[in-house]
């Protein structure tokens, strides 16, 4: 479980988030949707020590965050975001075995846990050997998603993962991501700004203006049926 307790974050004289409460459930996905400047990937990046608050708390399980160290909480965390980032001079299944070592697996290990994990992504092992540009971009993203599992988390975090595909492709990578997280049980929090993803793929979705201000959250099925207010129905397109 990830809680955010009363989390602000301010840039100078900028509060790109304020007085932010929110608890994702475990082994649920937690859908955070809005426009830019909601403070979406502020809130993302929290989770794993990459953004500070200013105030308030992050806890995971109940530990609060900021007494963890960084390198070993991102080591533990999985986090894929839009652009995938694949080191270009190493093939498919190194990207992700690196991956894995750094997070401290040893290599047999490592190799193990790479090969399983392209495969449940859905990247055939003739797709191995080859190089990043070698790829579609929906290849890619699933190799980015694979790179992120691998390590074992409990946790991914995915900030707009899906958005610079096609929608064909998007669909697809939204279901097996959906399939991913009954599988392994993963707690997800999940970016976007497309409503459809947004309501195909939430457990629970906050729907944000701004400075991080929930103006709803609860299952896509509640939003839909009673939105809180204007802007929730016009996010929603409801």
């Amino acid at each position: 479980m990830i809680e955010f307790d009363r989390v602000s974050k301010t840039y100078g004289s900028t509060t790109a988030l304020a007085d932010f409460s929110l608890v994702a459930p475990t082994s649920k996905i937690t859908v955070l949707m809005g426009l830019s400047g909601s403070g979406k990937t502020t809130i993302v990046r929290m989770v794993n020590k990459m953004v500070t608050p200013t105030s308030g708390s992050v806890s995971i399980d109940g530990l609060d965050v900021s007494g963890l160290d960084a390198v070993t909480l991102r080591r533990s965390i999985g986090y894929v975001m839009q652009e995938v980032g694949l080191l270009p001079h190493k093939t498919v299944l190194d990207n992700v075995t690196l991956i894995a070592q750094i997070a401290g697996q040893p290599a047999d290990v490592a190799h193990r846990n790479a090969t399983e994990m392209l495969q449940m992504v859905g990247i055939n092992k003739q797709f191995f050997t080859r190089f990043p540009h070698q790829l579609s971009g929906g290849q890619q993203q699933r190799v980015g998603v694979a790179r992120a599992l691998a390590i074992k988390p409990n946790i991914l975090l995915m900030d707009e993962p899906f958005g610079a595909v096609d929608p064909i492709v998007r669909e697809e990578l939204q279901d097996e991501l959906c399939r991913i997280q009954r599988e392994l049980g993963l707690t997800i929090m999940f970016v976007t700004h497309d409503r459809h993803e947004a309501l195909k793929i939430a457990d629970q979705l906050v729907i944000l203006s701004n400075s991080g201000h929930i103006e709803q959250a609860g299952s896509p099925s509640e939003l839909v049926a009673n939105p809180a207010n204007a802007f929730v129905r016009k996010i929603l397109g409801v």
